[in-house]
């Protein structure tokens, strides 16, 4: 039993991988699930789409390592957060499709809630903003807007899970309803401090406890997984978001560390140890991970779309067959025009959080084509990393020599250019690992730590290996100037001035 399956549950895809006792990928399986737009700012998936395609990919990697199922010692499952699915617990049928963290139909009610002034009282217990993001708000339009589902959740009818928590309903049968302490700290539902539900908020947002999970470490037992899916029964041993899984696979186990992951959105996270760090800048406060019942802290920052910039190159535009050649477009741009795209699709999240701003291309001129969208597509995820970074360190004195490097991983970081960009934008040296699915090695790192497997934290951040180190090219000014004219264009996107 020298295997650990890690279940990867993302926004556009579910990925399983098998990772073997020295942390090395045996196998890896992935397929794509679509998604549904119904309204203008609404994101759903469909809840069996996620199922069938974790259940599917985790016997592909089965198959593909040619392993038997005693082989396995324990599933780690890390999932896209915030992302609502409510069912039914007699039936473990979902009522509704589930409602994607990007979605921002409770935007509305978010203003509302601000109007009457609850933010601080949401903020001072989770670390969280009042906005459509967050799991919570979801949860009460699902419960107000379908007939008859608050009455069914008030007589203990329907259990509330973020993806992490169904998939485990699923894989036990129904038996266990649960998650840890990183997806409870997404929900604004869930008090960071004590370490438990909070029934003012629940109170406020009007969702029955009888609803929620159990709370529980990062690494600690989740159930067993039916014998039927994957062959044998399998202890589930690890959960955590997708972000605080990537904060645990690139080893950031020391305060100051900083990542930031690259996928469909840009999650940066800075670990701040045992104590809390309530932003002035308007960061998310959250839990990094949990051991033994001991949290450990970050700052966090969210840009809303940075992959997705290049997936709207693809099939908004037209203008790219694949997502690599992006960086080969930017590469060829006009260097003598400055264009800047706001890539405020879906809005902007840390540190503006204006989820009605819109996006918006600035100095275009008649010679600008592909190559220079292109470039400022790339462009636009590395400014607002650095909103994030500039946020975060203003927030939190990391000390002498500590958090100046950033590690990072996702999709986007394949691209050599759009890495030493980041670089130059940032005016600090980015670190790119040999290990690029730091997400799933997270959540195989946190099962595997239970399992008795894998090494405590000290010993696993040794094992840390640098791939490639990007170090800034750009001369002070030449930044300084264009970084100016990012934060000008932003300023003319925002619907309101942030304080």
């Amino acid at each position: 039993m020298s295997l650990v399956l890690a279940i990867d549950q993302g926004t556009t895809s579910s990925r399983a991988i098998l990772f073997s006792a020295d942390m090395s990928i045996v196998a890896a399986a992935q397929r794509e699930i679509p998604q549904h737009y119904p309204a203008s700012g609404w994101v759903e998936h469909e809840p069996e789409d996620l199922w069938q395609t974790v259940v599917e990919m985790g016997r592909e990697a089965l198959r593909k390592a040619e392993a038997r199922p005693g082989d396995v010692a324990a599933i780690g499952i890390t999932n896209q957060r915030e992302t609502v699915l409510v069912w039914d617990r007699r039936t473990g049928q979902p009522i509704h499709r589930a409602v994607v963290w990007q979605d921002r139909r409770t935007a509305e009610f978010c203003t509302r809630l601000k109007a009457e002034g609850h933010e601080e009282l949401v903020r001072s217990r989770t670390g969280l903003l009042l906005d459509p993001y967050f799991s919570g708000t979801k949860i009460a339009w699902l419960l107000d807007n379908l007939p008859g589902a608050r009455a069914r959740a008030e007589r203990g009818e329907l259990a509330f899970g973020t993806v992490d928590t169904f998939l485990i309903w699923r894989l036990t049968g129904g038996a266990v309803h649960v998650t840890d302490a990183t997806n409870a700290s997404r929900t604004l539902l869930y008090d960071i401090h004590r370490g438990e539900w909070d029934d003012d908020l629940l109170k406020l947002f009007g969702i029955p406890r009888s609803m929620l999970p159990e709370v529980r470490d990062s690494s600690a037992s989740f159930g067993t997984s039916l014998p039927e899916l994957f062959g044998a029964a399998i202890p589930i041993c690890g959960v955590a978001g997708d972000q605080q899984a990537a904060t645990v696979g690139q080893a950031c186990f020391t305060p100051g560390m900083t990542k930031a992951t690259y996928g469909t959105g840009c999650f940066a996270l800075l670990n701040t140890g045992p104590a809390p760090v309530i932003s002035r800048n308007r960061l998310l406060t959250t839990i990094a991970y949990q051991f033994g019942g001991r949290p450990t802290y970050a700052l966090e920052g969210s840009i809303f779309i940075a992959g997705a910039t290049v997936q709207w190159l693809r099939d908004g535009l037209g203008i790219i067959r694949n997502a690599a050649e992006s960086g080969v477009l930017a590469r060829e741009a006009d260097q003598s025009q400055t264009v800047y795209l706001v890539p405020a699709f879906v809005g902007l999240g840390a540190p503006y959080w204006d989820p009605d701003c819109r996006g918006a291309v600035f100095g275009l001129t008649r010679a600008t084509g592909p190559r220079e969208i292109a470039h400022a597509a790339l462009e636009s995820v590395c400014y607002q990393t650095l909103d994030l970074l500039d946020a975060m360190h203003a927030d939190w004195s990391t000390g002498e020599g500590a958090g100046t490097v950033l590690r990072v991983d996702g999709g986007m970081v394949a691209s050599d250019w759009a890495m030493q960009r980041l670089a130059d934008i940032l005016g600090a040296p980015v670190d790119r690992p040999e290990v690029k699915e730091t997400t799933a090695l997270g959540a195989a790192y946190l099962a595997g730590l239970y399992a008795g497997i894998f090494p405590e934290p000290v010993a696993f951040a040794d094992m840390w290996r640098l791939e490639t180190r990007f170090l800034p090219s750009l001369l002070e000014i030449q930044r300084a100037e264009k970084v100016a004219g990012w934060r000008d264009a932003v300023s003319r996107t925002l619907t309101r001035r942030t304080g």
